[in-house]
């Protein structure tokens, strides 16, 4: 707990009453938080990265469990950039995306950790259909992450994923439609052949009369359909 007990000092002393007002205004509002800017959070764990035993992934993952079990935002933030991704517990993923309390901390494990571990695929599938709204977030943070990142995915699987994005559009919670638009406009950027297979997705999003499916489909297709216009030759 010493260790723990370290990190939460610091970052108590690096946070600011400002910080917090500022993440109250992007919608941030976790149980408990100091203000630390995302950059002194970073710095903090590319030392802690380099500090543990080197690659010691078991300490990592004693120290990741620890800081979110703080309920700190900052320290939760720290969790998802020094576990390892392959090294993991199904089981303890599971009790993070559950306790998921602030859009910040959902898409930074999303983005920068859970895209990598070997289930990230199967846990968008099923977080896709849980209701608790940040649950259903995560499928589709994780689900852009993956767009994004996974250079191995095939077309097919992106394109079994705009299914889930239909069937997720017609949730209107705002945090939810949010990021199921940034999955889809994230899968129309990794190549011309999904590109069209999302405009598809996103014009039939259109014709519902979900509105909440109908404002992704408007704001996906303004950034999809500006994409697939050539851009003038210069003279």
């Amino acid at each position: 707990m010493t260790k723990t007990n370290d990190v939460l000092k610091r970052l108590r002393a690096a946070g600011s009453a400002a910080n917090i007002a500022g993440m109250a205004r992007y919608g941030i509002r976790p149980a408990i938080a100091y203000g630390v800017s995302t950059p002194v959070i970073r710095s903090i764990a590319k030392e802690l990265r380099g500090g543990i035993r080197g690659s010691d992934s078991i300490d990592k993952m004693e120290l990741a469990s620890a800081l979110w079990s703080t309920n700190v935002l900052e320290a939760r933030m720290l969790a998802t950039m020094i576990a390892d991704p392959l090294q993991i517990p199904e089981e303890e993923v599971e009790r993070w995306v559950r306790e998921f309390d602030c859009w910040s901390v959902c898409d930074s494990a999303c983005i920068g950790l859970l895209w990598r571990t070997p289930f990230a695929w199967r846990k968008l599938r099923e977080w896709s259909r849980r209701e608790p709204e940040y649950e259903r977030r995560a499928a589709f943070a994780l689900l852009a992450g993956l767009a994004v990142h996974d250079k191995k995915a095939t077309d097919g699987q992106f394109r079994s994923a705009l299914r889930l994005i239909a069937k997720a559009a017609r949730d209107d919670r705002n945090f939810v439609k949010k990021a199921v638009n940034w999955a889809l406009r994230q899968i129309g950027k990794r190549n011309p052949e999904l590109r069209e297979a999302a405009i598809e997705t996103a014009e039939s999003l259109i014709a519902t009369g979900s509105r909440s499916a109908r404002w992704i489909g408007h704001d996906a297709l303004r950034e999809l359909r500006r994409q697939a216009t050539p851009r003038p030759a210069k003279q």
